[in-house]
């Protein structure tokens, strides 16, 4: 019985061993199946600072916009209050933009109100893009989410979500590193305005000083951010287009609902380019 088990215990260590380099090289250990990286082994605190530190760039053109907004609506004759309230519930530069210059004394409301949702009717378009990755947040975190979705951040943290794509194959959110945009630029978008508000009154019209330019630079670096080759920005193309077209052929803010619907349709029609 010796001899026999001498002779099966390198045979049973060679199967033991192979069992090992199978397993090794086929990724089943408990140790390989999950691999550990920098990014997932992060707290919700650097995740913060990771998102703050990502849109903080961004927020040297957004200032300015923020100026001119502000100095528009305390010429108007709103107050500091006014214009921080307005900025802080809204949360939406270009239909702030488009009240303001809609504002009279009385004010037409409807008209600021239907003008301000066709400026923010991109808004649906954005909402659907980021509804795949929220399914994990709970109904109150995705209102909150959504509330804060302001282009830069959508822009943002719709890259980084697709990045989560390639490395785990969630695509969720990182709701600390969304909070660390949100943060980033809700608070510089307030103080803007505010001091614009302040200011504006006593420094005339803010156009002549070359401010308003901040408005296309930024959307300029969003687009840069978001490129995916010259395929994939054929739905931008003809968005641009369509609004061009009726920028210069009517009047009123249509051009964005229309340029905003003609982009949505040709990303259905090409499924291709969805996610340009």
């Amino acid at each position: 019985m010796r001899n026999l088990r001498d002779k099966t215990e390198p045979a049973e260590r060679a199967v033991n061993f192979g069992q090992f380099e199978m397993n090794a090289l086929t990724s089943e250990g408990p140790e390989r199946s999950k691999p550990r990286t920098a990014k997932s082994l992060s707290g919700p605190l650097s995740e913060v600072r990771r998102g703050a530190l990502r849109i903080a760039p961004l927020l040297i053109g957004v200032a300015p916009f923020g100026l001119v907004l502000g100095a528009q609506a305390g010429q108007k004759g709103l107050s500091v209050v006014e214009v921080a309230l307005m900025c802080g519930l809204n949360f939406a530069g270009g239909s702030e933009f488009v009240a303001i210059e809609l504002w009279r004394n009385p004010p037409l409301l409807f008209l600021i109100v239907g003008m301000t949702f066709l400026v923010n009717s991109r808004h649906l378009l954005m909402g659907a893009t980021l509804a795949p990755r929220m399914r994990t947040l709970s109904a109150r975190r995705a209102s909150l989410t959504l509330f804060f979705m302001a282009d830069e951040i959508w822009a943002f943290g719709l890259e980084e979500a697709r990045s989560r794509d390639q490395e785990y194959a969630t695509g969720q959110l990182s709701l600390p590193y969304y909070a660390g945009l949100a943060a980033g630029l809700y608070g510089t978008w307030l103080i803007s305005t505010t001091v614009g508000a302040l200011v504006g009154p006593r420094v005339g019209n803010p156009q002549v000083l070359g401010l308003d330019m901040a408005f296309p630079a930024v959307f300029l670096v969003i687009l840069k951010g978001l490129w995916k080759g010259h395929k994939a920005a054929i739905p931008w193309v003809v968005s641009l287009a369509v609004a061009v077209a009726l920028h210069l052929s009517i009047s009123g803010s249509w051009y964005v609902a229309g340029g905003t619907v003609a982009g949505l349709t040709v990303a259905y029609l090409f499924p291709g380019q969805k996610e340009c």
